[in-house]
């Protein structure tokens, strides 16, 4: 970090954002914006740094990993959101002992003095969760005092620590204890000179570094150095003396797979049917007993999301090399600290809940494709057609959501052979969130579907000569199309399954109008959610944009016209239209690119 860096504050391209980056500012780890995301990460830090710490470490090497402590620093807002609820409650119960959150008690927010809208007892409320607390009342002075808390922090092994420090915003300046002292309060010259004065230093230097603070972090630098060569050399005595150890620590830290991973994942013939996430289950627990690097859990739907690693245990105060996580019903901290593990490196973490319910999560969601993390998102019950629960329950919007935000990957397989593609697609994208959607409901194995084809995002499964029309499907509709196209034995119709629109967008321009045939014949898709984005690749499109329903999944999916002969009628709407309107026909995949 340079000074001219930071004269560039929040000014394009610099190192120094508005908000901390961890993709644009190196030594940044986790991207913290939204108040509480940061909060949140760190328990899945130091829940990571505890696992590695307890799988790793031997009694010749008892403290060559995970021998640290992760370090918070948070105000009012962070608490105030609910994520960091959710998250300093989960790490209550799990006992992460080295995790020790320094609370900025200002009393202040953007609109006011804390006591309009924040009145709580903080300190009781984190002792209820089953933290050590401390309490510093002068923090903005009392140095020695801030020292002792972190010592005392440090010396409690079986619980996090939060220590509150009373302070003063603005503290030395104008706008001290002033709402105004938040963002821009101090940015005029004249503010900075009174600033200057207050603290006895020079108000006429700028980005002045004095020799006694330069000498300070040079020392600081090179006692890093020494530790870091003394550690890398433990290291190489750790390799030499536990080689496998070491080679699945490699194997963790560069999220290497098997080369023959297709072999591992499960196979799956034609004719037979089962539901999506219990293929996933099948494919999550291949992938874990290969990879020992993942690691994750569900939201307390772990029978239904299928997400157990059944090899491993549970992560808990009594054993921390378990792999499974129980995030109970916290599906925003869930992901937040999913990101935190990510963050820590040596980990694939994934999380698991309804799709739907990534609305809880999305504030964490969004963070993990900005942050350019590695998180996998096992989202099953990806429809209407899981039923009884309702439109509480049933995604209309989450896939156009999802498939809306840059770096994020969606993958929607129709059967198993799809669903261990996704699976090693998103295990390949390591600077990148994936959502994996599956079904509730059985859906058959498809005859011509294969783990290479997949591989490609978008393919042809079923092919006419000449084609009338081309059905473009995801997920459980892909078997929909095929019936219905079997069922026209009058027309000629190609079915194409897309499971990821990002993965298919990454083939080659030839490769997407050959599937999309070049403006051939008009193409309908058809997904049960919103049609929005669909326009991009098809002339006309068949979805639910609106709230589902409660009832049967066979009886909705009848109200809502997904069945053969309903699908049927449409297919014949769309030809009969373009048929007499030959030229209202475009190439769908043919547009110009406007990015320079």
């Amino acid at each position: 970090m340079t000074t001219d860096q930071l004269k560039n504050f929040r000014q394009l391209h610099s190192k120094t954002p508005g908000h901390p980056e961890n993709a644009v500012t190196e030594g940044v780890e986790v991207t913290t914006g939204p108040l509480g995301q940061g909060l949140a990460n760190s328990v899945g830090i130091a829940l990571a740094q505890e696992h590695l710490r307890s799988t790793f470490s031997t009694e010749d090497f008892p403290d060559l990993f995970g021998n640290h402590y992760t370090y918070v620093f948070c105000g009012d807002g962070c608490l105030m959101e609910g994520v960091t609820s959710e998250a300093c409650s989960l790490a209550g119960h799990l006992g992460l002992g080295r995790l020790i959150v320094i609370y900025d008690n200002n009393n202040i927010t953007i609109d006011g003095t804390t006591d309009i809208s924040f009145t709580e007892d903080v300190q009781k409320r984190y002792e209820s969760y089953g933290w050590h607390t401390q309490h510093v009342k002068n923090g903005n002075s009392d140095l020695d005092g801030i020292e002792k808390a972190i010592k005392n922090a440090q010396q409690v092994n079986d619980k996090p620590s939060f220590i509150i420090l009373d302070t003063t915003i603005g503290y030395g300046s104008k706008v001290e204890h002033k709402p105004s002292a938040h963002g821009y309060g101090i940015s005029s010259d004249e503010a900075v000179a009174e600033l200057k004065k207050s603290y006895g230093m020079d108000p006429s230097k700028k980005y002045y570094v004095s020799d006694e603070v330069k000498q300070y972090w040079d020392e600081v630098k090179q006692r890093g150095d020494k530790n870091a060569s003394q550690w890398n050399e433990r290291l190489a005595a750790f390799e030499k003396k536990y080689p496998e150890k070491a080679k699945e620590l490699h194997a963790m830290k560069q999220v290497t797979l098997p080369e023959n991973l297709k072999d591992i994942l499960p196979s799956y013939k034609p004719g037979t049917s089962e539901a999506t996430r219990k293929m996933s289950g099948k494919a999550l627990n291949a992938i874990g007993d290969a990879f020992k690097g993942l690691i994750g859990g569900s939201a307390d739907l772990a029978g239904s999301n299928c997400s157990k690693l059944a090899n491993s245990t549970d992560f808990s105060t009594k054993d921390r090399t378990g792999r499974n996580i129980n995030f109970g019903v916290r599906e925003h901290a869930m992901c937040a600290m999913a990101n935190g593990i990510a963050s820590y490196g040596c980990f694939v973490p994934y999380v698991a809940t309804f799709l739907n319910f990534m609305g809880y999560a999305w504030g964490a969601g969004r963070l993990s494709a900005l942050s350019e993390r590695q998180v996998l998102y096992i989202f099953t019950h990806d429809s209407v057609a899981l039923g009884e629960d309702g439109p509480t329950h049933q995604p209309i919007e989450i896939l156009s959501m999802l498939r809306a935000t840059p770096g994020f990957y969606v993958f929607r397989p129709a059967d198993g052979n799809e669903t261990n593609a996704s699976y090693a697609v998103a295990m390949s994208k390591t600077k990148s969130p994936s959502l994996l959607a599956f079904t509730r409901q059985n859906v058959p194995n498809l005859e011509n579907s294969t783990y290479e084809k997949a591989l490609k995002g978008g393919y042809i499964l079923e092919d006419v000569e000449n084609p009338e029309l081309i059905l473009l499907a995801t997920g459980s509709e892909v078997s929909l199309c095929v019936e219905t196209a079997k069922k026209l034995t009058n027309r000629r119709i190609r079915v194409v399954s897309m499971p990821s629109v990002e993965v298919f967008e990454e083939q080659s321009e030839e490769y997407r109008r050959s599937v999309l045939g070049n403006g051939s014949a008009p193409i309908l898709s058809v997904e049960a959610g919103a049609t929005h984005g669909w326009q991009k690749y098809s002339h006309v499109q068949f979805g639910i944009d609106h709230f589902g329903m409660s009832a049967p999944d066979n009886v909705i999916w009848e109200q809502l016209g997904f069945t053969p002969e309903k699908l049927g009628k449409k297919v014949e709407k769309v030809i009969g239209f373009y048929g007499n309107n030959q030229g209202q026909l475009y190439d769908v995949s043919a547009r110009p690119q406007l990015e320079e």
